[in-house]
This record gives C-alpha cells, sequence and structure tokens, in this order.
C-alpha cells in the first residue's frame, strides 16, 4: 500500500473513531515517514512502555524479532489515556514548565520514542500526559545514524554578583556558544559582558571560550556546576572580586543517571540507531595550559618541594569508586608504569577496528603520567572517565558498577589499542587430533599470539587448558585458551546440600535421612552416586529418586543427566532402595489416607485425606492378584510395626513365583488367621472388611479414586501399579506412621549453615574448586561432534601458562532464582611468595618455581545494593625486574 502523504490517511477534523486496524496502519506509515525524513532537531516523545504495550495488543501489532514474526495476543479492551506519570518525579526544573524526567529510566523497558506526529495522533485519540518531548541530535551531518538526546544536562549556574544559583537544562551537544546565549537570555546580560567558567567542586577550572566546542568535548557532564562572572575589563585576569575561593572541595555523591538512556548510550528506539561512533572521536591533544586543570589538579604546595611520585589520589566523581580503585591498581603495577612513561605512542595501534583507535590508551597514559608527576595531591580523572564513557557506554553516568568488570573492559581495551599486529591473519582452528598436549598447547599460543601482541598479553595473559567430556558417548575434546584473570568462586558457592529420605524397598529398615554435598551443576547420578556412598548401598541394590508432593509422588527422577538446578531447596526428594534390574518388574506405589469414622448416621461417614509418604516396592509383572499386593505391602510395612501390636510373619510373606497366599499371613486381634477373608465388594466405597490387617483398593496417580482390587489379576495401565491403604484408628495401632510423615526438605538454611558460611577459606581451596571438575549448567550445554547434540557435558580447567601478572577476583555476589547476596566468607591469603607450581602444567621459566608477590588488593564494603570500592597499592620502585606478581 502506498500512502503519498500520512497525513491524508484520516482527515484531521474527522469525528469518526478509527478502528484498531486503522490506528495500526496509520502510526505504522506515520513513523515510517518520520524517519526517511528525520532530521537534526526534530522532536520524538516519551510514551510509557506499559501503557504502549496495551495498545499493541489492542490493535494486533506485529512485531519482527532475530526467530521471525511475532503477534501480540490480541486485547479487546481499548487502553485507558495516556499514563506518563510514572516517567516524572515531583521536582520540576526551576523556569520550566516541564516535568523533570526520573533519572533511573531504562529505554526499551520503561518508555518508548514515538515521532512527533505519531504522539498528535496518540494523544488525539486516547488524551492523558503528561507530554514529554526530546530532540534529535544528528552527530554527524553526512551519516543518518542519530541520537535522541533524553536526559540532557542540567547545570547548576552560579551568580558570581550574589552566589545565587539557578538550574538550567541543555543539550549535552549544544555548543559553548548556545550557553552562552541560554545564559545571556536568562540572566539578561550581554555576551560581551559575561564570562562562564566550568565551576568543578566550586573551584574555577577553566574558562568556558571555546564557543565551537560542544559540552561533551569541554566535560561538562550532569549535575555540574557553571560560574557566571562579570567582566572587569579586557586586560583583567578575568577574576570578578566578588568570585568565591578556589579551594578544593569534596566531591558531592552525583545523582543516579540511566547508563541506556543518556545522549550516547547504545540505545535502540523504534528501530533507530542512538548509539554514537567514531565520528564523535575528538582530538586527543590538550592545550598545555589546559591540561592539568581539564582534571581539576590541586597543585598547591607548602613551600617544600615534594619529589615523591606515585601517590596522588583520584577523586571520587560520583559513585566512581569502581573506576578508580582499579584505576589505582593499574597505575602501580611497575611494567605498565615504566612502559606509559615512556614513549609508547609508536604502539598505538589506530587500524584496530576492535580498537579505540588508542584514544583509550592515550587517556590512560596521560592519567598515569600525571599520577606519577611530583608535586600532585589528588586528581580527578573527568577526561579519562570521559573516554571511558565515550567508548562504553555502561559506565557513564553516576550508577554504581562492578570493578572487576571496569578491570576486565580496561585491559582489555589497551590491548586491542597497542596491538602490535596491524592486520590479524585468519588462522583456522585446528583440534588436537590426538597430538601431544606439548606440541598443541604451544601452536594455540603461537597462533593466539600471531593475532594478539602487546604489553598487555605479555605481561597479564595466561594460558589454560580445557577438557570436555560428553556424558553419553564419552567424546573428549581438548582446547587451549588464553585468559586475563582467573574468576574464582568461594567453595561455598560450588557446592550444595541435598537432604533425601532414604526408604527401603523391601521391608529391611525404616527410612532414614542422609545430607550431602554435591557440585550445583551436578546432574542426578553425581546425587545418586554420594546416596549411594552414604546409606551403605550392596551391590545387588540401586536407588530409584522421586520427588514427594502433597502426600504423592511428583515425578520420578529416572533421567541420570537431568540437572540438579531443577531441585529447589524446599522440595521434598526421597530415595528408594531396589534391586537392580527393577525396571523389569511391576513397581508397587502405595499411597496412605486417613479414614475418620463418625457414627452419626447408620452408615460410617469416612473423610479420608492422604497422609504419610509413598511406599515403592516391586512386584513380578504376573503377581497381580489381590494376594500378591496385600503381601508386597505387609512386607514392606514391617519396619513400621509397633513392638506390641500383632503383626503378619514377615518370613511367609516373602515373595515367590507362584505368588504368595495371605493365608497364615495376618493375624486377628483375637489371634485367629484371616484364611478367606477379602473382600471382592464393588460400588460401595464406605465397605469395610473386618477380616484384613489393613483396607487397600486401587487408586490413580493423585489417590482420588478407589476402585476394588480383583483376586485373581488386576488391570496395569504402564509400569506402577498404585493402590489406597485406609488408616484408622486399627492401623495406627499396628503402624507407626511418624516414620514416613513430615519429612525434611532439600535444604533448609538453619544456624549450622550460617556457620559454615562464614567459616574461612584459603585462597588455594578457591583455586581448587576452580579447577575441579563439574558439569556444564544448564544454560552452557556444549555441541558434541560424536552425538551431534547438545549435552551437559563435564568440564575440566588446568592452568598450562601463567602470566607474569596474575590478577585474580573472587566471586563474592552469588545469584539464585528468588535473591542475590554477597558472601561475607574470610579468604586467607599470602602476601609474599604465592607458590604456583601445584597448579600450573607448564613451567614457563624453566626450571624456576611461579612465584608471586602480592603488590595490590581491590577491597568492596557493603552489599549489593550499595557499598564503596578502595584500593590498597605497594608503591614500587621503578626499575626493570623479573620477578612475578599477583
Amino acid at each position: 500500500m502506498t500512502i503519498p502523504s500520512a497525513e491524508g490517511f484520516l482527515q484531521a477534523s474527522s469525528c469518526l473513531p478509527c478502528t484498531a486496524e486503522e490506528e495500526r496502519e496509520l502510526v505504522r506509515a506515520l513513523t515510517r515517514e518520520a524517519e526517511e525524513n528525520v532530521k537534526d532537531g526534530d522532536l520524538r516523545y516519551l510514551v510509557s512502555k506499559s501503557w504502549w504495550m496495551e495498545w499493541q495488543r489492542y490493535v494486533g501489532f506485529v512485531s519482527c524479532d532475530e526467530n521471525g514474526t511475532d503477534q501480540l495476543p490480541q486485547a479487546t479492551n481499548r487502553p485507558g489515556q495516556i499514563d506518563n506519570s510514572k516517567l516524572v518525579s515531583a521536582e520540576t526544573i526551576s523556569g520550566s514548565e516541564e516535568p523533570e524526567l526520573r533519572r533511573t529510566l531504562i529505554d526499551g523497558e520503561d518508555y518508548i520514542l514515538v515521532p512527533q506526529q505519531v504522539w498528535r495522533r496518540l494523544l488525539q485519540w486516547y488524551k492523558g500526559g503528561p507530554e514529554i518531548s526530546r530532540k534529535v541530535v544528528f552527530g554527524n551531518p553526512t551519516h543518518k545514524d542519530y541520537i535522541v538526546d533524553v536526559y540532557p544536562l542540567c547545570l547548576k549556574l552560579i551568580d558570581g554578583r550574589d552566589n545565587s544559583e539557578q538550574n538550567i537544562r541543555i543539550s549535552r551537544k549544544a555548543k559553548i556558544h548556545e550557553l552562552y546565549l541560554v545564559v545571556c537570555s536568562l540572566m539578561s546580560v550581554e555576551k560581551s559582558e559575561i564570562i562562564i567558567w566550568d565551576y568543578y567542586q566550586k573551584s574555577k577550572s577553566k574558562k568556558l571560550t571555546n564557543l565551537n566546542e560542544t559540552l561533551e568535548e569541554a566535560q561538562i557532564n550532569m549535575d555540574h556546576e557553571i560560574l557566571l562572572e562579570m567582566k572587569v575589563d579586557e586586560s583583567s585576569s578575568g577574576f570578578s572580586s566578588r568570585s568565591t575561593n578556589n579551594e578544593l572541595a569534596l566531591i558531592p555523591l552525583g545523582p543516579s543517571t540511566s547508563s541506556l538512556s543518556i545522549a550516547g548510550g547504545p540505545t535502540i528506539s523504534n528501530g533507530f540507531s542512538s548509539g554514537i561512533g567514531s565520528s564523535f572521536s575528538q582530538d586527543n591533544s590538550f592545550s598545555p595550559l589546559l591540561k592539568d586543570s581539564a582534571d581539576g589538579y590541586n597543585s598547591f604546595s607548602n613551600g617544600t618541594k615534594d619529589d615523591t611520585h606515585g601517590l596522588s589520589g583520584l577523586h571520587n566523581l560520583g559513585n566512581t569508586c569502581f573506576m578508580n580503585s582499579a584505576i589505582q591498581s593499574l597505575v602501580h603495577t611497575p611494567p605498565l608504569v615504566e612502559y606509559f612513561l615512556e614513549d609508547y605512542t609508536r604502539e598505538i595501534n589506530t587500524e584496530n577496528p576492535l580498537g579505540l583507535q588508542g584514544e583509550l590508551a592515550v587517556a590512560f597514559g596521560e592519567l598515569l603520567t600525571k599520577l606519577w608527576s611530583s608535586g600532585r595531591t589528588s586528581v580527578a580523572p573527568r577526561a579519562f572517565k570521559s573516554k571511558l564513557s565515550r567508548f562504553a557506554p555502561q559506565f557513564s553516568g553516576y550508577n554504581q558498577h562492578d570493578s572487576q568488570e571496569l578491570l576486565a573492559f580496561l585491559l582489555d581495551g589497551l590491548h586491542e589499542d597497542l596491538n602490535r599486529v596491524k592486520k590479524k591473519p585468519y588462522i583456522e582452528a585446528k583440534d588436537a587430533d590426538g597430538r601431544p598436549d606439548d606440541e598443541f598447547a604451544e601452536e594455540c599460543w603461537n597462533n593466539h599470539k600471531a593475532r594478539n601482541d602487546s604489553i598487555i598479553v605479555d605481561k597479564f595473559q595466561g594460558q589454560y587448558k580445557s577438557t570436555l567430556v560428553c556424558p553419553v558417548c564419552n567424546k573428549i575434546s581438548v582446547t587451549f585458551d588464553p585468559f586475563m584473570y582467573l574468576s574464582l568462586p568461594l567453595p561455598s558457592t560450588v557446592t550444595r546440600m541435598i537432604t533425601v529420605t532414604v526408604f527401603n524397598g523391601t521391608g529391611d529398615a525404616l527410612p532414614m535421612p542422609f545430607t550431602v554435598t554435591v557440585q550445583k551443576n551436578g546432574n542426578c547420578r553425581d546425587l545418586t552416586k554420594a546416596l549411594a556412598d552414604v546409606c551403605c548401598l550392596k551391590s545387588s541394590e540401586t536407588l530409584l529418586l522421586a520427588e514427594v508432593y502433597e502426600r504423592r509422588i511428583y515425578r520420578y527422577l529416572t533421567n541420570p543427566i537431568e540437572g540438579l538446578h531443577n531441585i529447589k531447596d524446599e522440595d521434598i526428594l526421597v530415595a528408594y532402595r531396589l534391586p537392580i534390574g527393577h525396571e523389569k518388574l511391576l513397581r508397587l506405589e502405595i499411597l496412605h489416607r486417613r479414614a475418620d469414622r463418625f457414627a452419626a448416621e447408620p452408615q460410617f461417614n469416612i473423610n479420608r485425606k492422604l497422609i504419610g509418604c509413598p511406599l515403592v516396592t516391586c512386584i513380578p509383572n504376573d503377581s497381580t492378584g489381590k494376594s500378591d499386593i496385600y503381601a508386597a505391602v505387609s512386607a514392606v510395612l514391617v519396619p513400621f510395626e509397633r513392638a506390641k501390636a500383632h503383626g503378619p510373619d514377615v518370613s511367609a510373606v516373602k515373595l515367590n513365583g507362584n505368588g504368595p497366599s495371605l493365608d497364615g499371613i495376618v493375624l486377628m486381634d483375637n489371634g485367629t488367621t484371616c484364611e478367606e477373608g477379602i473382600s471382592t465388594s464393588t460400588g460401595d466405597d464406605n465397605a469395610v472388611d473386618e477380616h484384613l490387617p489393613f483396607q487397600l483398593s486401587m487408586t490413580d496417580e493423585r489417590g482420588s479414586v478407589r476402585n476394588a482390587i480383583n483376586t485373581d489379576s488386576n488391570r496395569v495401565l504402564g509400569i506402577v501399579l498404585r493402590v489406597l491403604m485406609d488408616w484408622s484408628d486399627r492401623e495406627h495401632e499396628m503402624y507407626n506412621i511418624d516414620y514416613m510423615d513430615e519429612l525434611p526438605e532439600v535444604f533448609k538454611p538453619g544456624f549450622l549453615s550460617k556457620k559454615t558460611r562464614q567459616e574461612a577459606v584459603n585462597l588455594f581451596s578457591c583455586l581448587d574448586a576452580f579447577l575441579k571438575e563439574e558439569p556444564l549448567g544448564p544454560d552452557d550445554m556444549w555441541y558434541c561432534p560424536g552425538c551431534k547434540e547438545h549435552r551437559q557435558a563435564s568440564k575440566k580447567l588446568d592452568l598450562w601458562r601463567l602470566p607474569e601478572i596474575l590478577v585474580v577476583h573472587l566471586k563474592r555476589f552469588s545469584y539464585s532464582r528468588y535473591m542475590k547476596n554477597k558472601l561475607d566468607t574470610f579468604v586467607n591469603f599470602p602476601i609474599h611468595d604465592l607458590n604456583m607450581s601445584k597448579y600450573v602444567k607448564q613451567m614457563s621459566r624453566g626450571d624456576q618455581q611461579p612465584m608471586y608477590e602480592l603488590y595490590a588488593v581491590i577491597n568492596h564494603y557493603g552489599g549489593l545494593g550499595g557499598g564503596h570500592y578502595s584500593a590498597y597499592a605497594k608503591l614500587s620502585i621503578l626499575s626493570h625486574t623479573a620477578s612475578r606478581r599477583g
């Protein structure tokens, strides 16, 4: 369908309501037209994502994803008014009637962006609001890529004449001359009469005089302070007599802003890209006069010369402690210090598409140089953060982040910027094909070095051996891969305790709960093996795992490679000891039901409810007669007999090939023997045969039906025959059901578990947990070339080659289905002489043992909701040394 003009699709003056299909096609046409003709300064409007989804369901919107076309479920009700109230806060910008946008919104999750024409139509059809518009900004006129400035800068303007403050809002892509125009209009002054200062930290950092520079290039950030001063005369230095002091102040904690919604973030809104590419990259050179002031140095001294190097601190720019701690650790790494204090620019790779055209390396090198300059007390790493945020938008804004994530990105970014390989050769990955590990590992390392060669690879990268084994066909796959750091789990995070109640299927013993420790990513085979060890399983026996729910068997865990992640802590697991080969026999499942009798009427009124835990045993497939079933049930109930009760003769109820008989098996209360007392009545659910020791009936898996048991044989559907046992006062006098009631859960946190988590561990136990063989997780299945299917293979890691500088990351953050937690387990590690010879398979320095000295530690205080990072670093004397560092 061709629409010459979307505005002519439906006349604006028409009072007829549009159908859902008409609304959908009109919005689609308007959106397409707006995208084809987008230009700088166009408006995009924010619409609540929840309301937008209701509208999409109403009009039958069809979305296309990577899996194809997805039709949203049609909604019959027309959505209500547009409700954007959750997108705005109660606060408003001074002098503006537009509501203030909440700082924590995420594009695509909290809101979507629509063109102005679409917003007008939606507002005409549904009313509501409030109206929130943002401008389209083009980074390069020759490209169609643009961003929507969802979070324009909110600047605090301080008038130097009377120290009054006002807030102004302006795009971060606006130029300095536009800022002057806004300030002049607001303050009613002439542009030639004023000077605007970067007033970061209540200190005059620099004059904003480059009128063609954007605010982003000038490193003006959200909630930044700027100072308005009146010029005294042309020959003056620009300092007003009313200006405030220039003392260094503490950085106020910046507000939390969304790293995905701020202009420059890599967000996608309604099909258009809002990411900033390399076209926005600026020159890395700074004016010598502005180099120090740009990064907020405090160069004042007490009149004495300070020749100490490497003792400078970093300002917290607002939740940037995660970045500062990682930077301090790296700038106190002697090989890096020596490298960046020399002429490293000759190794900058500006052609690497995976790098940042050298800008990150230059920014880091300049920051390191200033931190190692004498006479410096502290540095504000604003220029470095600006570069980092440009190429890694997830670290922009004032949100808290993981220091290890930033460290990993920084090392990888520095490597790509300093990669000595200008053109990476194509190298086909090969298998070992039975070759020795030494030969294959050296080939893999040489292939890696042929494409990756930098100071980071030389000092920080090692190599580990990964072995995968298929659990089905036993196919073995060996690979050698490089690593930059070791992410070590705490021992308590890779294992879990599971409690299982073990029942005896032959009636030889009472049920007993056992608690075993297994790998979190393990499978049912691992659990069965651990249980077999603790319960002393005989060679002629096997275990049948089952999950019990609401007093009935919910499912049998018969698949040995089923992951243990499907077993929750609140589940109830049981295991039945059965003879090997029980799969060829008929499984007899015994459910229990309470029978409370009240003689209010001539006939008994029986109110029954499932109790206890199902019992499981096996009988021959052709032994389904009434006597066979009663004999099997009697044998299983033997351990539950009370001491003074008259019970069946155990020796007489053993199964035989002809089927057991009940003659002489059951003793009644008066001591007589039941010989022919089996009732075959049908249709009367309340009928009770007083001659039997207990009452059984055929039932289903839920225990909701009751059918009489036939004397000769009973039809069985499948491999399980289920019977229901009624428990009246008589049965309770004969058997003790407490042993099969109130079974323990898989895991119940308590005093013991809390105490265990607090116990200290050492670094070597973390290494053991990291290198221990374990099955892959359910979300990380391996494609087996032998089976041609994805398998939950077992994985074993080995350290093959260690780097000169070993970065160790302790995984203290634990994630589960319902909660996130930070582990406070104390980890003991050596400061001197960390000997890794036990764990490395190849000595890279001949017979010299891999010994490490600790020189930097990054600490995190607090929990997942909030906390603080700090770093300790050893101030080393700069010299070329061969000793390893950790």
